[in-house]
């Protein structure tokens, strides 16, 4: 019986609070090979993905990186037939469509989660399970102060998901407030999203459903430490290589 062949992994973001995590767990597994590791802040490290990828052959691509490049680098390894997990924040809508078709056209996967831990994952499966019983919801995105984008990728892909069960009852609707319309938040996906950014935040989201006479409350916490994202990234890894196109959510990997 042959010995089966170790997933070649490349990391971008690999000095990054995720990313050193996520590329040590990569190098203490049999079955994962880290072949190379993308950081700009590390001259021993390559400087861009492309770069990186037309260098040293990757099976998987895991980019833990920067709202600004995270696209660039998913689409670079994409179309040279590179599979992708992709723990970065700051992708719309838009850009997930462009992901699914560079990643079909390739004919190789992608896996997508705002959030990689699996208490994340279940809040995502909690939440749609509420959405089917309750009309009315927002979410709260709470993270650190010198956060970039809101809202973060948690909370756009919650509501993106509560999308597709259907959209919140608005008693008013946005474009009907009196006063500051900005004050009801953005609307994501049909529901308001309310980012704050303040200091001891990591990352925190919650969903309030509200029905008459009684709430329901759904939060996930993150905790300083980036250990709850690595098992999830190395499942998302061990598994991208057997899609096409785009799977979003880490939860469509549990059973």
């Amino acid at each position: 019986m042959s010995e089966r062949v170790p997933i070649r992994v490349c990391v971008a973001g690999s000095t990054g609070w995720t990313g050193l995590a996520v590329a040590a767990a990569v190098e203490a597994a049999g079955d994962l090979d880290l072949v190379s590791g993308v950081s700009r802040s590390d001259p021993a490290s390559f400087s861009s993905v492309a770069e990186a990828l037309d260098a040293v052959p990757a099976d998987v691509l895991v980019d833990f990186t920067h709202a600004s490049v995270v696209k660039e680098n998913v689409l670079a390894a994409l179309e040279r037939g590179v599979a992708v997990v992709v723990g970065s924040s700051g992708l719309s809508a838009g850009d997930y469509a462009d992901v699914d078709a560079a990643a079909r056209a390739n004919g190789v996967g992608a896996i997508a989660a705002g959030n990689f831990s699996l208490t994340a994952a279940l809040l995502l499966r909690f939440a749609v399970q509420a959405a089917r019983h309750l009309e009315a919801w927002e979410v709260i995105d709470y993270a650190s102060a010198t956060k970039p984008d809101a809202p973060s990728g948690t909370a756009r892909e919650l509501a993106e998901r509560l999308e597709e069960v259907r959209r919140p009852a608005l008693a008013v609707p946005v474009d009907k407030v009196l006063g500051a319309p900005d004050a009801r938040g953005a609307t994501v996906g049909g529901t308001q999203v309310h980012s704050l950014r303040l200091p001891s935040f990591t990352v925190s989201t919650e969903v309030l459903f509200a029905a008459e006479g009684e709430r329901l409350s759904i939060r996930h916490d993150a905790g300083e430490s980036a250990a709850p994202y690595v098992s999830g990234t190395l499942l998302a890894i061990r598994e991208v290589g057997g899609r096409v196109g785009l799977t979003r959510g880490l939860d469509a990997l549990l059973g």
